[in-house]
């Protein structure tokens, strides 16, 4: 398979996986495509060892790394050495005891002293991202990506003088116009079907009006799961597909047992637009916890990042307990469709087959 893509980042297939799990990372870039490590839960030192790591276990082939670094958010003018301080004390207490009692209220216990709790910021300010940005680029990748609005325009100009290219997420034609003035080299158009932050533009209609508005490559995002809709995103004018939740159920991911459960159980109906991980709109696992941020007696959910600091550890506690009722994660509208542990080599390849059998079928069409 040949494309712009293709031939920008030297693969066999225009494929690109997002995962947090650098196995996967790993066996998406030996099997053709290029695997893009989340940067975003990784201190600096962790980011460094993962991708030694893959460095190590991709036999030479191109990967990427994908960070977080929104273009607005709480306490943006707050000094970096004082950032995590002052955004502390914008949480209100009514809010912190919200959080406290919907955990109780599950039998949820507390993190243990050796937990290394306080993880609560991480990658997701400017402030915070770029010391990860300073990590990958020491790396031999092929990509940074951004996946919450335009990348800062210095950051871009870094990464292209180490000789990688830049891409990012856009949900509207107006946020890819403004990744496209900002220097970046490939447009991620991805609709509200898929998992993590979204906008409300379903893929079908988004993907056209993106190809239209820019004139770089654009990658398919949001709902694509199988050969069939990877055809149906290039021709509706992307030159690959960016895929993320697909990969949550494979062999090679480390995606707990609990989650990949009820991930292989869930349909395209289990998952909700919520507020409820990071203050800004994301696709998650529906259950107890997004329902609880929706109820009359929550005190509304906090802007960017204040959200997650809010309820990082909260989430670690989930995920250390049995309160599986309120363990939720992002993920999109495919994990209808994710009801079996594969590995990844197979989910790739099974793309190509899918896709060159909807060719074929729609050539069929067309000759008769």
């Amino acid at each position: 398979m040949r494309t712009r893509v293709t031939d920008m980042f030297g693969i066999d297939l225009p494929i690109f996986a997002f995962s947090h799990c650098r196995d996967v990372v790993a066996a998406v870039s030996k099997a053709g495509g290029m695997g893009v490590l989340g940067a975003l839960y990784f201190t600096p030192e962790e980011l460094e060892r993962e991708l030694a790591w893959i460095d190590d276990h991709v036999d030479g082939k191109p990967y990427g790394v994908d960070v977080v670094m929104p273009a607005s958010y709480e306490g943006a003018e707050f000094p970096a050495e004082e950032l995590v301080g002052r955004l502390q004390g914008m949480i209100p207490e009514g809010h912190r005891q919200f959080v406290e009692n919907l955990l109780s209220s599950h039998g949820v216990p507390p993190l243990s002293q050796d937990a290394d709790a306080g993880r609560v910021l991480l990658g997701w300010t400017d402030a915070t991202a770029r010391p990860q940005v300073e990590v990958a680029l020491r790396h031999p990748i092929a990509l940074l990506a951004n996946a919450l609005g335009p990348p800062p325009a210095d950051v871009v100009e870094q990464a292209h003088a180490h000789g990688v290219k830049v891409a990012a997420l856009a949900s509207t034609p107006r946020h890819a116009l403004k990744q496209v003035e900002v220097g970046v080299d490939v447009v991620v158009a991805q609709g509200t079907e898929a998992g993590g932050h979204t906008g409300e533009i379903s893929t079908m209609v988004l993907i056209p009006q993106v190809v239209d508005a820019v004139d770089v490559p654009v990658l398919a995002a949001g709902g694509i799961g199988n050969g069939r809709q990877m055809a149906a995103g290039m021709a509706l004018g992307a030159e690959g597909v960016w895929t993320g939740s697909l990969w949550l159920t494979v062999e090679e991911a480390d995606t707990p047992e609990m989650a990949r459960q009820r991930i292989l159980a869930a349909t395209s109906r289990d998952t909700v637009r919520s507020r409820s991980w990071t203050g800004k709109p994301a696709r998650l696992l529906k259950n107890e916890w997004t329902d609880a941020w929706e109820a009359q007696e929550s005190p509304g959910t906090l802007p960017m990042p204040l959200q997650f600091m809010l309820v990082s550890d909260a989430l670690r506690r989930i995920g250390r307990s049995d309160a599986a009722e309120l363990a939720t994660f992002p993920a999109g509208q495919i994990i209808g469709i994710t009801n079996q542990v594969r590995s990844t080599k197979d989910v790739v390849y099974s793309l190509v087959e899918e896709f060159a059998e909807a060719l074929e079928r729609l050539g069929r069409i067309t000759r008769d």
